[in-house]
């Protein structure tokens, strides 16, 4: 017997879809399960930053069961993943990633990553991985300049053509896998949008790739690297925009 796909719960307007899976999963969801939402009102990123969630853009969570949980692996694999996508859909190239998760278009942002475990003593009981991804919405007023959306770049796509294959392609990332393979941080070095740049933070430098482990790596002036690993990443000569962060 073919056993049945997991579900794509659908919701017209939540607090937060990373939040309804989190409670899905409490009541026993499998791997796989997710949740769409034509609109958050709490949309959250990293650090409890809020984002913008209007109808229009794609919302939804992806619910994960690993044995181990590497949350900065699973949110560069995943941003790989729908970044390689939007590649295939016609974004070509435009479309890039900017450590530690945020989705770029034409070299701003349209989207991001974030990931959240709840934990069984050292194990993960499970892991939701979350996206927020402008696509006809328009971004945030206050954002100007620095955010887009895919309609930008690919004009015919919604969010409902986009949500199954987005839904599947985050499922088909191994959420328990370990260090970066040489070939993952090829193709993400394919469109590291930071790569070259110079950075007054995390660490002053020119940015430089990212290590297996996912840290970024920083070129100081003395010509030594550093491996960072948290943090606001600001550019040379510019202020931190707080707003700049992951969607779930």
């Amino acid at each position: 017997m073919i056993a049945a796909r997991p579900a794509i719960v659908r919701l017209t307007r939540t607090a937060s879809t990373m939040d309804a899976l989190h409670e899905l999963a409490q009541a026993g969801a499998p791997a796989g399960t997710a949740v769409v939402a034509e609109a958050q009102v709490a949309g959250r990123g990293s650090r409890g930053r809020g984002w913008s969630s209007p109808p229009g853009g794609l919302w939804l969570s992806v619910l994960a069961r690993p044995r181990t949980a590497g949350l900065e692996l699973l949110s560069l694999r995943a941003g790989l993943a729908v970044a390689e996508l939007l590649d295939r859909l016609g974004a070509g190239a435009r479309a890039q990633l900017k450590w530690p998760n945020d989705l770029m278009l034409d070299g701003r942002k349209a989207g991001g990553i974030l990931c959240e475990a709840r934990w069984q003593g050292a194990a993960p009981a499970w892991v939701v991985i979350g996206l927020g991804l402008n696509v006809t919405n328009a971004p945030p007023a206050d954002l100007g300049a620095a955010a887009t959306n895919l309609a930008s770049v690919l004009p015919s796509l919604s969010a409902a053509a986009l949500e199954t294959p987005v839904v599947e392609a985050l499922r088909a990332v191994d959420a328990g896998a370990g260090a970066l393979t040489e070939d993952e941080r090829a193709r993400f070095a394919r469109r590291d949008w930071l790569r070259g740049l110079a950075l007054e933070a995390p660490e002053a430098g020119t940015a430089d790739g990212i290590a297996a482990d996912g840290a970024l790596l920083v070129r100081r002036p003395d010509g030594s690297v550093a491996a960072v690993r948290a943090g606001t990443v600001v550019l040379a000569g510019t202020t931190p925009t707080a707003d700049l962060r992951p969607c779930s």
